[in-house]
């Protein structure tokens, strides 16, 4: 199971050693097609959901609904405000995962129930 977005601010120490700071992975421009990888982030298969608003940990001041959350197309897990780094703060996101994303022409792949309970259970482990 890979993390999209395994930043140390994101995600608890339980899931294993993050790739570092958000801060790190800031970019001064967006991705020409951030809209379609935004899109398909937010169409993610839901593996926990969680009811609230998380705060921008990058300052803002700004929350996102559903931040906490934890999404999947079956191969890759991300939080449910990973969209909103990506779109607002330009957040790079690992190459293997972007390459996935644009080869599946940005539409989340069909939802495959027994993966998606392996991936509910690799999560519940660690939570």
């Amino acid at each position: 199971m890979q993390i999209a977005d395994f930043f140390e601010e994101l995600w608890a120490p339980s899931f294993g050693t993050p790739v570092g700071s958000v801060r790190d992975f800031l970019s001064p421009v967006p991705y020409e097609d951030a809209k379609k990888i935004t899109e398909y982030l937010l169409a993610g298969h839901e593996i926990f959901s969680v009811m609230g608003s998380s705060e921008d940990v990058l300052g803002s001041g700004e929350t996102v609904l559903g931040g906490d959350s934890i999404l999947s197309d079956g191969e890759w897990l991300w939080r449910g405000d990973l969209w909103f780094y990506v779109w607002t703060h330009h957040v790079k996101l690992p190459d293997q995962f972007l390459a996935r994303i644009r080869e599946n022409d940005y539409f989340m792949p069909a939802e495959d129930e027994p993966q998606l309970v392996e991936i509910a259970k690799y999560v519940q482990a660690r939570l």
